[in-house]
């Protein structure tokens, strides 16, 4: 994959339960980077990533589907799939009260493509008294234009959260 990245929008937000960037996907970029450098949140819970159509609506509809390796420091690493769902599954994750922080990486793929599905990859890690980690996939499975995408929090609110976006060249 290309390396050469174009910054083309952040947001963030304090005590926030959800989170959008609007209008980030183009047809400009066939593939995008979003990294989150900080998430902080001080409950159990994990992050819930949905698409924002063409006309500034979130996709709501049970068209997600998700793949994802959880990969615990103190058990056993876990393999969990999940179709036809809201939202696309754990792009975070925080498994104790006392969590503290983290980060992820996710690529998008054709978001703009009103004829294919979008696609994610994605793995996150979360500091609390035991690291949590993903590394995952998903898939939008409906054939429409995405503009932008949004973050959720099932515990409560993120105390703290960074998002950026940039096209991959």
């Amino acid at each position: 994959m290309a390396t050469n990245l174009q910054f083309i929008k952040s947001a963030s937000g304090t005590s926030v339960s959800t989170l959008s960037v609007t209008d980030c996907f183009s047809a400009k970029y066939d593939v995008y980077k979003i990294v989150i450098s900080k998430i902080d949140v001080t409950a159990t819970g994990s992050a819930r990533f949905r698409f924002i159509d063409s006309g500034g609506s979130v996709i709501s509809a049970s068209e997600y589907d998700t793949a994802n390796l959880r990969l615990r420091q103190n058990a056993s690493f876990e393999e969990l799939r999940y179709t036809g769902q809201t939202y696309l599954q754990y792009t975070f994750s925080m498994d104790s009260n006392s969590a503290y922080g983290g980060g992820e990486v996710m690529y998008v793929f054709n978001p703009n493509d009103s004829s294919s599905y979008t696609f994610a990859q994605y793995q996150s890690v979360s500091y609390s008294p035991n690291y949590l980690g993903f590394k995952s996939i998903g898939v939008h499975k409906s054939a429409e234009t995405i503009s932008g995408l949004q973050f959720a929090f099932s515990g409560g609110s993120f105390d703290n959260l960074e998002i950026k976006v940039y096209g991959v060249k």
